[in-house]
């Protein structure tokens, strides 16, 4: 008999996790940042994420896509992970939340 996975659960469990992620330039996690565009779990519980950075010239284009992989592929139930990084469309300071806005004394 195979465990049947809450899919709301693990999708809270990845934006959670998304959370826990910051950009090194900036003080506000990349969830917030509004660098992650669609999160994908198939029902092989297999994630795929489609993000971008803050700019194509980023200093963490190769590692953090990577990082992003490797805190998704942790949790728990979570199969494999990939993540597509797309400059389309472009990041703008219109993606963040207000959170975020918040935080970095924009509003």
């Amino acid at each position: 008999m195979t465990e049947e996975i809450n899919t709301a659960e693990l999708g809270e469990a990845i934006v959670k996790k998304l959370k826990t992620i910051y950009d090194p330039e900036i003080p506000v996690d990349i969830y917030e940042l509004g660098l992650i565009y669609d999160v994908m779990v198939n029902t092989d519980y297999e994630v795929k994420i489609l993000m971008t950075l803050t700019s194509p010239n980023c200093p963490v284009a190769e590692s953090l896509p990577r990082e992003v992989e490797e805190k998704i592929k942790s949790i728990e139930h979570v199969k494999d992970a990939d993540v597509e990084i797309t400059f389309d469309p472009p990041w703008s300071k219109d993606l963040m939340s207000e959170e975020a806005k918040l935080e970095l004394g924009m509003l």
